[in-house]
């Protein structure tokens, strides 16, 4: 069972690999460079993303059952956060390297949007983005307050940015359609299906373009990348994993926070580091390794994971 598991998983990873070498290829050709996708990724971020989250609410019953889901799934997700940050204290606690937030903010923090949902949608289906999508939410909530503080130093977060982000305005548009069960006539639902289907490709290429412009023969050098990947792609998820089995999640869902919890560090963590002034080239080589060794870790973990579940 482990085996099928791990080779159905490693398949769509692979798939999503595939992606990200055409995006390193692209690049590398001139054909479509990094900093075109940077500058597409607002694209990404606040209209394609948040139309798949969308799109998922309006796909799954409003049921009270799944009402009831989408909040576990949500709470699930705050524990991952909340693992997540702690685990992120107790190994860099250094005070005097000031690296240590980059080290924090990739322990704490996983690719729970580019990552997590188009790996949960090509398994699941609308069910298990639906189950990301309340990771999703949470991780907004602590990626503008607990994030914020550890990189800017103890800045102040503002309300408005916990509120209009895209995760959160995607989940609060897309309630209603569950809970109301509003029905989507074609000339919206088509439209929004064409949006939501670039999130996967898209996502994957811009990545492949990022890992085409890191210094890869020097991150392997240092150790406190590793740490960090340790704690991202194998501490977190079997903690988590070893949880839900205690109190008896259900196995899709179990099986989509899993993803949520083996995937690797944050794109944020290169975003916020050159937004308040760190080491975006240290930010760059971690996200980059800590994404090359999940080509491994997220597959087994997955496949781990569903041994454990009815």
């Amino acid at each position: 069972m482990f085996l099928n598991n791990l080779l159905i998983v490693s398949k769509q990873v692979a798939i999503l690999y595939i992606l990200v070498a055409l995006g390193f290829v692209v690049d590398r050709l001139g054909i479509f460079k990094e900093k075109t996708a940077r500058l597409s990724n607002d694209l990404l971020f606040y209209i394609i993303t948040p139309a798949v989250m969308i799109r998922a609410f309006m796909e799954v019953d409003g049921s009270r059952e799944n009402i009831k889901n989408l909040l576990v799934a949500a709470g699930l997700g705050a524990l991952l956060q909340t693992l997540g940050a702690v685990l992120a204290q107790v190994f860099f606690r250094d005070k005097n390297d000031p690296d240590n937030c980059v080290y924090k903010l990739a322990t704490a923090y996983g690719n729970v949007g580019y990552m997590a949902l188009p790996l949960a949608q090509a398994m699941f289906g609308a069910q298990g983005v639906f189950f990301c999508s309340g990771v999703v939410m949470v991780f907004n909530v602590f990626n503008f307050t607990h994030g914020i503080q550890i990189v800017s130093g103890g800045e102040k977060f503002e309300l408005k940015k916990l509120i209009l982000n895209p995760g959160t305005i995607a989940v609060l548009i897309g309630l209603p359609f569950l809970i109301f069960r509003i029905p989507v006539p074609e000339i919206v639902a088509k439209p929004m299906d064409y949006v939501a289907s670039l999130q996967t490709p898209l996502a994957m290429i811009f990545f492949g373009t990022y890992l085409a412009n890191t210094d890869l023969k020097t991150m392997f050098s240092n150790l406190k990348i590793y740490r960090a990947t340790f704690l991202k792609l194998i501490a977190t998820p079997l903690i988590m994993l070893a949880f839900m089995k205690l109190v008896g999640v259900g196995k899709e869902m179990a099986s989509a926070i899993l993803i949520s919890s083996s995937a690797p560090s944050a794109n944020m963590t290169v975003m916020f580091s050159a937004k308040y002034g760190k080491d975006v080239g240290l930010a760059s080589k971690l996200v980059a390794l800590c994404s090359f060794i999940s080509i491994i870790t997220m597959p087994v973990m997955i496949a781990f994971g569903s041994m454990f579940f009815n």
